[in-house]
């Protein structure tokens, strides 16, 4: 049968959120139903509130970052029992038959991959997010969360997390490299915890000099401020990557200068506003201008674990329902270190 949940709930564009509730789907054989523990507040929960990015669907519950334990299963379901820990990122379902589904790489799926909310399934109906107190997920969709990490620091991983390592694994961020990582909010700093793991030495570059204590704690080796111009001088030539978690406008050719030869500059942040560079910047050192989307199911999951193995989870703020629009504000304005987490206990409390 299915299952009526409270949730948090945007009714139109740019309005406050309000609580209320939702139905959920009955369970299908394939399905997991999950009691939702926390919700992690991402920037794109925010821009897709505003339709920032475009038409949206209201009312929206926003939310894909997404931790808890499993209350039912389908009939078809061997993976996971009740009990188990588990999270829910970006994407609920794909077609499941195109190339990229079958690599391993769902996001890219031909046919569009459901987003976890602001979304439509291939059953027609809308999708709804995180900010709730239970879901219904495809089980193939659906990942463990080891334990040793705790399930409100795991819920931003299945976003930040998995938005930063994917770029870090697939540019090959390891020993003996040089990473910079580009802004320290919800995704930088992520970003420089699991490079760091990773074996890199990490650089941040930042505005300011402001959060330079804290990303040394993160584990980066130096931070440097983009606003003095000597910046891009001293560190000329020397990086193998360098991973942009912003959504601002950029001087890419001064940023494209700090890459070593065959360097490459990876972009998970997303400004609304086109970005432009110089070709020059790039031929003359045989670099590479990339962007990067989330990950994979079977990649999450490695991070997951990899998470677990290396003691990482996000920096986190927990709130309570009724905090949630003060905490866009506060997201707007940067001042969250790091990552905005609600406790999903207090949603209809």
């Amino acid at each position: 049968m299915s299952t009526i949940t409270n949730a948090i709930a945007v009714p139109s564009p740019g309005a406050p959120l309000e609580q209320t509730t939702i139905t959920r789907r009955d369970l299908r054989p394939n399905d997991v139903l999950i009691d939702i523990a926390y919700a992690g507040i991402c920037h794109s929960d925010i821009h897709q509130a505003r339709e920032d990015w475009g038409t949206a669907i209201f009312p929206m519950v926003p939310g894909h970052e997404i931790a808890g334990t499993v209350a039912a299963v389908g009939s078809e379901v061997t993976k996971y029992q009740v009990g188990d820990r588990v999270g829910v990122g970006c994407m609920v379902d794909s077609c499941g038959e195109c190339e990229y589904c079958q690599a391993g790489t769902e996001q890219f799926c031909v046919k569009g991959n459901v987003q976890t909310y602001n979304g439509v399934g291939f059953d027609g109906e809308n999708t709804y997010g995180g900010y709730s107190r239970q879901v219904v997920v495809k089980d193939s969709f659906v990942c463990g969360i080891p334990e040793g990490i705790g399930l409100d620091v795991a819920a931003p991983l299945l976003c930040a997390g998995i938005t930063t390592y994917s770029p870090l694994r697939q540019w090959g961020a390891g020993s003996g490299k040089k990473v910079a990582v580009v802004g320290l909010g919800g995704l930088g700093h992520m970003a420089v915890k699991l490079a760091a793991a990773m074996g890199a030495e990490v650089t941040v570059l930042s505005q300011s000099l402001k959060k330079q204590e804290d990303g040394l704690k993160l584990g980066a080796k130096d931070y440097y401020a983009t606003s003095d111009e000597s910046t891009f001088e001293t560190l000329a030539g020397r990086f193998d990557l360098i991973l942009n978690t912003v959504s601002a406008e950029l001087p890419v050719d001064s940023y494209l200068s700090l890459l070593r030869v065959g360097g490459a500059m990876v972009n998970v942040g997303a400004p609304g506003t086109p970005l432009s560079y110089s070709a020059f910047s790039l031929i003359g050192g045989n670099k590479s201008l990339a962007g990067s989307m989330i990950g994979g199911i079977a990649e999450t999951q490695e991070m997951l674990d990899f998470c677990a193995e290396h003691g990482i989870g996000a920096e986190i703020e927990t709130i309570s329902a009724d905090q949630v629009n003060e905490a866009y504000e506060r997201v707007t304005g940067s001042d969250v270190r790091y990552r905005f987490v609600i406790d999903t206990a207090t949603i209809g409390a």
